[in-house]
This record gives structure tokens, sequence and C-alpha cells, in this order.
């Protein structure tokens, strides 16, 4: 490859050829003068030729001076539209999402009308994935993952504060079995997603000696476990979040209203550095601001 010269020079010359002046360059480079007139003089020897005739009180360019001028004028242009393409690319265009397959299905995909609706230029494109701490990768934008919000090398934004509730289906509350206090549970089928121990978390957190929490049908999806909830197989320990929908809509219902704390949550984040890119500012803002609103209706 053959070796250019520095990039330094070249704009030193090319700001004085398009001013013709050092002084002007300098000004419009943050250099002094005598910087602007030292990277020009270091060019002309490393090409063998005279690029300015020097007078008194003009500056002009010679023969070969003008054409080199004219090449580079264009050579810069296309980097300075190289460039903004780029970061307009960057700024819109697709926006590649990473996220668990439950809190896409119950959460994310049936608001996401509302983001296509706001920002249209932004093309949204959902990636569903199981292993969500390594999901993050070059050709996704943000993920979702869940935990306590400390990642290497990501800036995190936490979500929604986050609960398990009991819930089951209306039809459950019919049945032979009866459910009037937490120890009515121990006599049904309970309803385990991949976060196998949470139902030992919580019967301890309302006080009830269960040994054998671990009992009933476990589910690698917590959508999974709650669809079952929803035909009536068992009761299920529902993330108050993922839960809202199945329970606005009248398939679930809670059935006690001891909601045990979760020290993990749902956390929006981006590569380090990424933070600052305008479609990744829009989506961040409009899903935080979405949250807010949801957690002030909830408390309501």
């Amino acid at each position: 490859m053959r070796k250019l010269p520095p990039l330094n020079a070249l704009k030193s010359f090319e700001a004085a050829a398009r001013h013709l002046s050092f002084t002007k360059a300098a000004e419009e480079l943050f250099v002094t003068q005598a910087a602007v007139s030292h990277q020009v003089k270091a060019l002309e020897e490393s090409l063998g030729v005279t690029l300015f005739i020097r007078r008194n009180r003009a500056l002009l360019l010679t023969e070969e001076g003008q054409s080199y001028y004219l090449e580079l004028r264009d050579i810069f242009q296309r980097i300075v539209q190289a460039t903004e393409k780029v970061k307009v690319a960057a700024d819109s265009g697709s926006l590649t999402i990473s996220l668990p397959p439950s809190f896409a299905i119950l959460w994310f995909v049936p608001r996401l009308s509302q983001f296509r609706e706001a920002y249209p230029d932004i093309d949204v494109r959902i990636k569903a994935v199981d292993e969500v701490d390594g999901s993050l990768t070059e050709d996704v934008d943000v993920a979702i993952y869940y935990g306590d919000g400390r990642w290497p090398g990501v800036r995190s934004y936490k979500l929604h504060r986050e609960y398990l509730w009991p819930v089951c289906s209306p039809l459950l509350l019919r049945g032979p079995k009866p459910l009037n206090k937490p120890e009515d549970l121990l006599n049904h089928t309970l309803l385990h997603d991949e976060t196998r121990n949470a139902w030992k978390d919580w019967f301890q957190w309302v006080g009830v000696d269960k040994k054998d929490g671990d009992n009933g049908p476990v589910f690698s999806h917590s959508s999974l476990a709650l669809k079952a909830a929803v035909h009536g197989q068992g009761v299920a320990l529902a993330n108050n979040v993922l839960v809202k929908p199945e329970i606005d809509a009248g398939h679930l219902i809670r059935v006690f209203p001891q909601a045990l704390p979760r020290d993990k949550a749902f956390h929006l984040v981006c590569r380090e550095g990424h933070q600052e890119l305008r479609k990744i500012v829009t989506f961040k803002d409009w899903l935080l601001k979405l949250v807010e609103q949801e957690e002030r209706e909830l408390n309501q």
C-alpha cells in the first residue's frame, strides 16, 4: 500500500488553499498560523513541488497547487458525505432489539405499534433469544436483560419495579378446591417457569410452611406457564410486568394480594458509547416514559 501524506498536512493545505490565507486556515482548524505554515511546508517537501507562491500581503496557488487543491476538495467533500451517510444510518434506519421471548410476547410486542406510529422512520427488528446476557452482539442495537443491572461494557436503564403474584384462571376459583388463604395453594397444582425456586420464596414471604414448593410442571418460558394458568391447569407465580395484559383482559386474576418483591428486574441496555445515537435515545426515552406511565396507573 502506498504511503499517504499526513492527514493534518492535507487538511492544512486544503484550508489554506480555500481561504488563500494561512491565518484564516489556522482559525478554522483551531491551531496557530505557524502550525499551518509548517504543515504546508512539510507537504511541499514530501511531494517535491511548490504549492503556494508566498508574497508579503498575498498567498497564491501555483499551477500544481491549484490542481492538487481541486482534487483534494472533491475527496474531502466525498469524505464528508460518506460520514454524514453513516451518521444518518446510525441515527435512523433499522433498530434491532434483542429480548427474552416471554418479555417480547407478553409485554413488548403488544406495545410495538405505539412506537411504530410515533417513529415510522425507525424500522424495528425483533430478535428473541434465551441467552440474554450475551445477546448484545454487533448486529444488535439494544437489548433487554434481566438481572441486577450490572453488566460489563453496557449502559443499563432499569424498567419496572417487579413483584411476583400468584395468578390463576377465574375458572379455577369455581372449582371444588377453595382459594381463600395462602395455605389453600398447597392443595393446587403449582406452575413453574425457569425460576423454579420462586414458589418457595413466595411461601416463605407469606409465612406458609411449604417443604416441597417445587411440585408441579416446569416450563422453559414464563409465557408458557401463564398460558397453562389461563387454561385452568394450575396457579402460576407471575411477574407483575408480564402478567398485566392477561389480567387486564380478564384471562387471569390475582389470587392473593401478597406480592414478593424481586431484587432483579428487566433493563434496557446498549453498548457504552452508543447511548447518544439518536435512534437509541429515541427508543430509550419512549420506553422509559411508557414504563413510568404504566407504573403511575398501577399505583392510582
